[in-house]
């Protein structure tokens, strides 16, 4: 019998997210008959301690008798259990500093660690994740702050529905000014904020009307990476080699800050792919972006001006255009910046449902059943050792 810790949520602030929801719980002890699964006591989770005890779950403290603990975010290091088996996102393979303890830890107690973030399928598409429900709460939210801005509408917070469907609703009868809205990348983060802008009645355009044209009622684009990215040399993008060669690329961005007001940024970002404009872009005339949701929120990343997270209560910070300090949100020669690294948290059981369907369907049949390629892929430390796909980690892990 292989037996599943559901493990409760240690980090500051608390994440209220599941990796599998009481159904979801059930449904797997109804269909398997050698998995059982443990869910620890919590009293933040969105999914009571009853709700997974209806559901046939047990409800304890001690998660030492379990074989593998799924959590959600970084697993603090008091609470790791040595010599288990931990599925959780730990924000460790770009080399995080603020997580660089966390991995040597992980090294040094044995454990086995099966990052969320790192389960792909063969051509690098990522598996499962919160991205669509990140950018459905992050698009909602720069909307609002846009409102909050001009004073044209108000929008409701996210958290106060007890649903996507409730949120839906909200809606209704929604009248927008004629904005003009860019959308960055093409994943899931993308995806969400689609989803959004198509309830919310927001027309989408072609880049080339988008740069050229105002419209008399809201229009979006959306810019993926062979709009945004175009090689030093050549002047063509090339998608294999720009996922090898990032640095020989240039951001085609800029344009399109003189033609925006909201910037909803959905695009993936390490430290060699260009930023979408540079500091020193912010200041000219020209640069007429008001809010930017940083939905991806990287701090001084893809956004530099993303000076750091904000708090679900409160998400919105403002920058001067010409100091790029951080200011009070809404105010006259500021841009508004959406940057919170846990979105899903406002729509957390519905975010937590679309989770566990990924993880039912691609990863846990096959984690119960001894491992995959997918699972090993995913695989950065094997047993308190750093797998070969990720020896590059060792300076890192060993703080050398």
């Amino acid at each position: 019998m292989i037996k599943i810790g559901l493990i409760r949520e240690g980090k500051s602030p608390s994440d209220n997210r599941v990796a599998l929801t009481p159904a979801q719980c059930k449904w797997i002890h109804k269909n398997s008959t050698n998995v059982a699964i443990f869910a620890q006591q919590s009293s933040s989770r969105c999914f009571s301690n009853r709700e997974y005890e209806m559901a046939g779950v047990t409800v304890q403290e001690d998660m030492s008798g379990c074989d593998i603990l799924l959590g959600i975010k970084e697993v603090p290091v008091s609470m790791l259990l040595p010599g288990k088996t931990y599925l959780f996102f730990s924000h460790t393979k770009k080399k995080q500093a603020h997580n660089q303890q966390l991995l040597q830890t992980i090294l040094q107690q044995k454990i086995t660690l099966i990052d969320y973030e790192c389960l792909e399928h063969e051509d690098g598409t990522r598996i499962i994740g919160f991205g669509f429900f990140a950018g459905v709460v992050g698009a909602h939210n720069g909307m609002m702050a846009y409102g909050q801005r001009s004073g044209l509408y108000n929008l409701q917070r996210v958290y106060k529905q007890r649903s996507f469907r409730e949120l839906i609703h909200t809606y209704f009868g929604l009248r927008l000014p004629n904005v003009k809205i860019a959308i960055t990348g093409s994943g899931r983060v993308a995806h969400g904020i689609l989803e959004i802008m198509n309830l919310m009645g927001i027309h989408e355009v072609e880049p080339e009307d988008y740069l050229k044209r105002r419209f008399s009622y809201p229009v979006y684009t959306q810019l993926k990476s062979p709009d945004l990215y175009e090689h030093q040399t050549s002047g063509k993008y090339n998608r294999i080699n720009f996922h090898e060669n990032p640095q020989q690329y240039r951001c085609k961005f800029l344009p399109y800050a003189a033609q925006t007001d909201i910037l909803m940024n959905g695009v993936y970002w390490d430290e060699n792919v260009p930023r979408l404009f540079e500091k020193t872009d912010v200041p000219a005339e020209d640069f007429i972006l008001q809010t930017i949701a940083d939905i991806t929120d990287d701090e001084n990343g893809s956004v530099p001006i993303n000076l750091g997270d904000q708090t679900i209560e409160d998400p919105i910070y403002g920058v001067d255009k010409n100091t790029l300090q951080k200011t009070a949100p809404y105010l006259p020669g500021s841009i508004d910046i959406l940057a919170v690294g846990n979105l899903p948290n406002e729509l957390p059981r519905d975010a937590s449902r679309y989770f566990g369907e990924q993880l039912i369907k691609y990863v846990l049949e096959d984690l119960v059943k001894g491992g995959s390629e997918i699972i090993s892929r995913a695989t950065m430390v094997q047993q308190g050792q750093l797998t070969p796909s990720y020896q590059y980690l060792a300076d890192y892990a060993t703080g050398k």
